[in-house]
């Protein structure tokens, strides 16, 4: 018996139970959509983010203070001081204060973040406003109480009313709404919209600490950034004393940093799929097994008239694999189809079909059918003819 009429065989008898069939697919149907919207739902996460942090240019530094000093911390004026002292390497600095707070307008209010800066923030960050105007410099040296709110906050208590010159209370104290921060929302980047900029000197009454921990410090440009690193690392040395107080890192070490967490969500994921399609295979074992006790008496009188125990084997190998391949296909489809219609379609995060993902989950599905239906395939080409013939 030939390749072409053992396959012909297995498919007749795949059509001849098809519920059974269908049930066997499931395990492997659903290992590899799993994968594939995993895998999907993981890349399109990691390029949301990368895109974010791309758009803040290749000459952005981040200083984060770690520890405290005894003495004293850096503050705004020391950095702004040593930034206008380097002016060849170092285009402008913003300090950065991050605080969850409640904010209220009339009856309604919502939880937010609320970021105390300075002007620089907006160019540094590349954070513009569609409406009103940005923090100034006033605002900075006369604690003004002023806010730019996010399209977020618009449509949950403003509900789309023009929010320019109203009142709102964050923490109890009253801000002056002046701008309204440009939409930058899309899947998971939509934290992005809710949030609240104020002037660095009046985040203290939100925050309830003067202390800055963070400081967005841009390079004269993007040549200049190892040079400004280093340059911001000495000054940072003197006042603290201690490297372990304060991290410097520039946009390639955090791409970097992205990298490698998305490496590891990777080799989780391939865990995880593993183990989907091991649990796939088992149950198409399983049910071959069954199979083979059904069959029996075919098997019986196929040896009787001559099939060799390779033929057999064969049959039921390309059974196994007809079966993962068809469950690998319909998992392909139902894995794209998430990404289609439930990550793309509800605007989770960006939808992202990598090929290769999907190719590497169909192989492995058509391998664990084929491994898991070995030993269902070699009990049946093991069967004594003559004892199979006397089987009911």
């Amino acid at each position: 018996m030939g390749f072409i009429q053992a396959y012909k065989m297995a498919i007749k008898s795949i059509k001849s139970n098809k519920g059974r069939s269908f049930l066997t697919m499931l395990g492997v149907i659903i290992g590899v959509a799993s994968v594939i919207s995993a895998v999907a739902f993981a890349q399109g996460s990691t390029k949301n983010i990368t895109d974010s942090i791309q758009k803040l240019g290749t000459n952005l530094i981040q200083i984060n203070i770690t520890g405290r000093n005894s003495n004293r911390n850096m503050s705004y004026e020391d950095l702004k001081q040593f930034a206008e002292e380097n002016s060849d390497i170092i285009g402008a600095v913003a300090p950065q204060t991050s605080s969850s707070a409640k904010v209220k307008y009339g009856t309604k209010n919502m939880d937010t973040t609320v970021i105390g800066t300075s002007p620089e923030y907006e160019s540094i960050r590349n954070v513009h406003v569609t409406q009103g105007r940005f923090i100034l410099d006033f605002d900075v040296d006369y604690r003004q109480n002023v806010a730019l709110i996010g399209t977020a906050i618009i449509n949950e208590i403003f509900e789309g009313k023009n929010p320019i010159g109203e009142k709102i209370k964050i923490k109890g104290q009253i801000f002056k709404v002046v701008g309204v921060l440009e939409e930058r929302a899309s899947g998971a980047t939509r934290s992005d919209d809710d949030q609240i900029i104020i002037p660095v000197t009046s985040s203290r009454l939100v925050a309830g600490t003067s202390a800055i921990r963070n400081f967005s410090v841009e390079a004269a440009n993007a040549d200049k950034v190892k040079t400004a690193m280093e340059s911001l690392e000495a000054f940072l040395l003197k006042i603290y004393k201690n490297q372990n107080t304060y991290r410097v890192f520039d946009q390639s070490q955090m791409l970097d940093t992205l990298n490698q967490v998305t490496g590891s969500m990777m080799v989780v994921l391939g865990g995880i799929a593993a183990i989907s399609l091991i649990v796939g295979g088992i149950g198409i074992m399983n049910i071959m097994l069954v199979s083979v006790t059904e069959r029996t008496k075919e098997i019986g009188i196929r040896k009787a008239i001559g099939a060799k125990r390779k033929n057999i084997l064969t049959q039921f190998m390309i059974e196994s694999a007809v079966v993962t391949g068809i469950g690998g296909i319909l998992g392909l489809l139902l894995g794209f189809s998430i990404i289609r219609f439930v990550i793309g379609g509800l605007n989770i995060v960006p939808a992202v079909y990598s090929i290769p993902w999907a190719l590497i989950a169909f192989g492995i599905s058509l391998l664990v059918g084929i491994i898991f239906g070995l030993f269902p395939a070699y009990k049946a080409a093991s069967l004594n003819p003559i004892e199979a013939l006397r089987s009911e």
